[in-house]
């Protein structure tokens, strides 16, 4: 995407550059979830390195809402997520269907933007979002979001703790 030099007209000093991003559709996703990294590994062979598409790994520890759409974790968990380059949401059979779009496999979805079939096949991903970690062998929601809260509670108080005899 191209970048974009704005001269100032109060100040004709100062230019400010903006810059679109790189990629046109941010794909967030569960890391952890072994179907899961099977279709974004596909997906990211498909990219061939063009940087079309983001691949945000949800369980990664350091994943902000804020530099995300502002999805939060357990949002995230639930459904499947994307943030396009205009900062739009999208969630469900849409973020496949605009994800294999934007790798020119758009035929893959393209019957999901019919009016019948649309619906149907966003009823049966719910039923597979919602049966997704019970299918995969994990823990329930409420478990994994406790766990990851733990972890990162962990990490921000630090590693060693002092006592009052300054041992760790």
């Amino acid at each position: 995407m191209p970048s974009f030099k704005i001269q100032s007209s109060e100040s004709p000093d100062v230019t400010q550059v903006t810059s679109s991003p790189s990629w046109q559709i941010k794909l967030l996703y569960d890391g952890e979830c072994p179907l899961c990294l099977r279709e974004v590994n596909f997906l990211k062979r498909r990219d061939a390195g063009r940087g079309l598409v983001a691949f945000v790994d949800i369980a990664d520890d350091n994943y902000t809402p804020e530099a995300h759409g502002g999805i939060d974790f357990e949002t995230a968990m639930g459904r499947i997520h994307a943030v396009l380059s205009d900062g739009t949401v999208i969630k469900n059979v849409e973020v496949f269907r605009r994800v294999y779009e934007t790798l020119g496999m758009g035929w893959v979805y393209a019957a999901t933007k019919l009016p019948v079939i649309g619906p149907i096949v966003d009823a049966i991903y719910g039923v597979w979002a919602n049966l997704r970690l019970a299918l995969t062998g994990r823990p329930n929601m409420a478990t994994i979001v406790a766990e990851r809260q733990k972890r990162i509670e962990g990490k921000s108080q630090g590693r060693c703790r002092l006592s009052s005899n300054s041992e760790c």
